[in-house]
């Protein structure tokens, strides 16, 4: 039969992320009408939990996009990217140099600022590029998920609101994990997904927008249909999706936000990632020749990176997500782009151990003594 060689593993990747048994049992509950009063069933309550784990942000209304983050950010430059505007997309990784590229093949008037690979935005240089651009908006990443770097999103929005510009957070990797801070930064639009954090499949993208962004999409010409936020928002606010959903996963994401909200409680969920980011760092200082790769302070609660020992390739690695495979663990031997530019540098590669959504402080700890056990194999 179809599926009976597929194997079961325990994902420890950055996303898609292993999935409460709960969560895939929900996947069985009936299927709906999503303009049928059983829709508002589940996504009355779906609405109410996410602003609860985003910290109930004053003035914004979650929207479900049908697609992935991916789409989310794209409707955030579609809808809030002027043809007269000049948007700045700030990155620190792999997933910020995407919101850049679409921005361009939208046609955007888009500039870039980027960080090395590891570092966090730096204010001084932002305020540098802000005063040089002088651009409309600026997109950045809350959490890098390539890097496992996480920003300053408070600090980085008041440096962007001080020259006059709006920002745009995308924060596909950290939502559920970690606190929103949207009331402090108060953005155009907060963007994330299913598939991280939240600890659901992949196939609804999140995004949190306010009235000034509302505003400010009435003069953007040429929005799209899926990427016009007016619209969505207009579906959202009486707890619809602008298109048709995908009625499984709504059944799973009305079930697993109850249990973050009402279960496990949004503080105790955050406490739980602290805690595995600190398991990770401490496993690290017993690896000899392996350190940590993102900038110290700026270290991601919901993944962490790891630089190897010169003696590492990218080939080595490969070797050791089959070995981790026959243990029964799908690991994740770093971000490809990130790990070619490294080796064309001479420089060994890193990978990411990802410790996000439902993964409990002693799974981290059985993962990386498995995961020590394999690497000193290779010296």
């Amino acid at each position: 039969m179809i599926g009976d060689d597929f194997a079961e593993l325990k994902l420890f990747i950055t996303g898609p992320i292993l999935l409460r048994e709960e969560v895939r049992k929900a996947g069985l509950l009936p299927e709906f009408g999503h303009r049928d009063a059983e829709n508002p069933k589940r996504f009355e309550p779906i609405m109410r939990n996410l602003k609860t784990i985003a910290g109930n942000p004053e003035g914004y209304s979650p929207v479900i996009f049908n697609g992935s983050g991916t789409n989310v950010l794209e409707a955030s430059i579609r809808s809030l990217v002027a043809d007269s505007d000049k948007v700045l997309n700030v990155s620190v990784g792999a997933f910020g140099d995407l919101y850049h590229k679409l921005a361009v093949v939208n046609g955007k008037n888009a500039v870039q600022l980027k960080f090395p690979y590891g570092q966090a935005i730096s204010l001084e240089k932002l305020e540098e590029a802000l005063k040089e651009h002088k651009p409309n908006v600026v997109t950045f990443t809350h959490n890098e998920t390539s890097t496992g770097v996480i920003n300053d999103v408070v600090a980085v929005c008041e440096m962007i609101r001080a020259h006059g510009a709006a920002p745009i957070i995308d924060a596909v990797s950290i939502f559920g994990g970690a606190p929103t801070f949207i009331n402090e930064c108060r953005p155009l639009m907060y963007c994330t997904s299913t598939q991280k954090s939240l600890g659901l499949p992949a196939g609804f993208g999140i995004g949190f927008v306010c009235e000034e962004a509302l505003q400010k999409a009435e003069s953007v010409a040429n929005r799209g249909y899926t990427t016009d936020i007016i619209a969505q928002v207009g579906k959202a606010k009486i707890n619809q999706t602008l298109t048709t959903p995908n009625g499984t996963l709504a059944n799973q994401m009305c079930v697993q936000l109850d249990y973050i909200v009402n279960d496990e409680t949004v503080a105790g969920r955050f406490k739980r990632h602290e805690d595995m980011r600190t398991i990770a760092h401490k496993w690290a200082e017993t690896m000899d020749g392996y350190e940590l790769f993102a900038q110290e302070g700026f270290r991601s609660p919901s993944l962490t990176t790891f630089k190897t020992p010169s003696h590492m390739s990218i080939d080595k690695l490969k070797e050791v997500k089959e070995l981790m495979r026959g243990h029964g663990y799908l690991f994740d031997p770093g971000y490809g782009k990130i790990n070619k530019e490294l080796e064309e540098q001479g420089e060994s590669p890193i990978f990411r151990v990802g410790h996000m959504a439902d993964i409990q402080p002693e799974m981290v700890e059985e993962y990386l003594d498995v995961l020590g056990g394999v690497l000193k194999v290779f010296k």
